[in-house]
């Protein structure tokens, strides 16, 4: 069948006629089409329905437009690190309820289980390109990777253990900012997390921030800005407030294209934009101007 004969509009059936009895059962049209779920992908950029196999094999970017959707840790992982050479940081690390919000902890039991990770990201060691580096990941379908203690924890410590063992920083950031539900110890996490990276800056390592979709609010006000080198990937959404926050504030219409990658490369927020299939050689090439070395043992894997 092809695709488009999935989006025929099916007419509704005239209504019975209002004498008719009321257990009267109206029955489905003959050509109407039951679409299994999870079977197609909508681009929310430009609005192109694809089967979801065909973006999923193109690394989950629209084919139409570039955008670059929203993936899980693992698929960056598997992206992104040398095949068997991640080991992940601080894997134990859990919410409590700090300001005992109501269902705070249930619903955190519920993510940790449909996401097979126990915070909004991962952080550990791994080795891109034969580079060994410390990375950070976020994943936006934990409680859309909003910044809370062990998110700000995770990451504190991740940027320690480069200071201590020299190492690199690839941190791919996507937020919608401080966690509601920890209140002010939320807040707390902007400032911790930026002095352990100035450490890091001062003791001479290099930190590259890969800005992925979307990287917004108290993430974008704190670590996910101060990259030596900040990545975007295509088409994604970057900013602190929303448009709509904005526009009601300066009495003004944003451009279209506003809080994009591609606007704010155009206005020296971040420094190039990098295609997912690139991004591994393109991380490398990074270490390898910064004087890192690479390990003579390679174990291949990635997606390039």
């Amino acid at each position: 069948m092809a695709l488009e004969d999935l989006f025929k509009v099916v007419k509704d059936r005239s209504m019975a006629d209002t004498k008719s009895k009321p257990d009267t059962k109206q029955k489905k049209p003959s050509n109407m089409v039951e679409i299994p779920r999870g079977l197609l992908f909508k681009c929310p950029r430009c609005g192109t329905v694809v089967y979801r196999d065909d973006f999923e094999r193109n690394r989950s970017v629209c084919m139409n437009c570039n955008y670059h959707a929203r993936i899980s840790v693992r698929e960056r992982l598997e992206m992104t690190a040398d095949k068997g050479t991640f080991t992940e940081l601080d894997p134990g690390l859990s919410s409590l309820n700090p300001i005992d919000f109501p269902g705070y902890e249930a619903k955190i039991a519920e993510l940790q289980k449909s996401c097979g990770i126990n915070e909004a990201v991962i952080t550990g060691v791994c080795k891109i390109h034969r580079y060994k580096t410390v990375i950070g990941i976020m994943d936006s379908n934990f409680m859309m990777a909003s910044m809370g203690s062990v998110v700000g924890e995770k990451i504190t410590r991740a940027f320690e253990y480069a200071t201590e063992n020299r190492l690199p920083v690839v941190l791919f950031t996507a937020s919608g900012g401080a966690r509601m539900q920890e209140g002010i110890i939320s807040l707390m996490q902007m400032a911790k997390t930026s002095g352990a990276i100035a450490r890091h800056s001062e003791a001479g390592q290099l930190y590259v921030t890969v800005m992925t979709d979307p990287t917004t609010g108290g993430v974008t006000a704190s670590f996910a800005s101060l990259g030596d080198i900040i990545i975007a990937e295509p088409k994604v959404l970057i900013g602190f407030a929303g448009r709509r926050v904005i526009e009601g504030t300066i009495k003004q219409k944003l451009p279209d294209d506003f809080q994009s990658a591609e606007f704010m490369l155009e206005n020296g927020f971040v420094d190039m934009i990098v295609e997912r299939k690139v991004m591994r050689p393109t991380l490398s090439k990074i270490f390898r101007t910064h004087n890192y070395t690479r390990s003579e043992e390679y174990s291949g894997g990635g997606a390039t």
